[in-house]
């Protein structure tokens, strides 16, 4: 069993290393709490690393099982080509995220990090919206709204562990970041219900794509604080 401690308040997330889905082997469980970082700053900086990626790789993995299914349930086969249509247009698509190769190799530990937490904060909110909307859906399967709702509550686990991080790495404190909630799909409008159901799949298959991006973007921080001289 593998203690991940990521939160600020110190909650430890037990993890079986055995290969068993996600869901049926993570319990959150009360830690004490001082009430600050200190006890999650006293572990190794690689430690809390290794611990914030396998976060982000378990976020990754359910949220593609979630994606998956939703299109299984709700989307018919004519209509998945107009996923990728103009018109469902992904919510971080206006963040100043690196996205080719050049890009990435380019920037600094530093913007790794923010890159990452960008992310995160952005997606907050609209994971959340989505446990309402999901909710109102005749017939949704039990494991998906449990799913979406776990990947929700992970995330903000995961913003408090990038938060960390960065404090520990950089030494500068906590770091944030601003992004216009106007921006964000807005899930209290009335659409027609096709429409509604493709929004809420772009929304989750786009938050896929965002998870993979977390997940590279803190592996190859990793891979930079091993190796940095072999990562040009």
């Amino acid at each position: 069993v593998l203690a991940v401690q990521i939160l600020s308040v110190s909650v430890c997330v037990c993890v079986s290393t055995n290969r068993v889905h996600p869901l049926a082997v993570i319990n959150v469980v009360s830690c004490r709490d001082d009430g600050s970082f200190s006890r999650s700053t006293s572990i190794s900086q690689e430690k809390l690393l290794e611990r914030v990626i396998h976060h982000a790789e378990l976020i990754y993995r359910v949220s593609e099982e979630s994606c998956t299914l939703f299109e299984e349930m709700f989307i018919p086969f004519p209509m998945h080509l107009q996923t990728n249509q103009a018109a469902y247009t992904c919510i971080t698509k206006t963040l100043p995220i690196p996205s080719s190769r050049s890009e990435i190799q380019q920037i600094s530990d530093k913007w790794l990090l923010h890159s990452v937490l960008m992310l995160v904060q952005s997606w907050i909110e609209p994971l959340i919206n989505l446990q309402t909307t999901l909710d109102r859906y005749d017939n949704a399967p039990e494991m998906l709204i449990n799913k979406t709702k776990w990947v929700s509550e992970k995330l903000i686990s995961l913003e408090q562990g990038v938060m960390v991080l960065i404090k520990k790495m950089l030494e500068e404190g906590m770091l944030t970041t601003d992004y216009n909630d106007e921006d964000v799909f807005q899930h209290g409008a009335q659409p027609e219900m096709m429409d509604s159901v493709m929004r809420d799949y772009n929304l989750l298959s786009c938050f896929t794509k965002d998870a993979h991006k977390m997940e590279a973007f803190l592996k190859l921080l990793k891979y930079r604080q091993t190796d940095k001289y072999n990562c040009a």
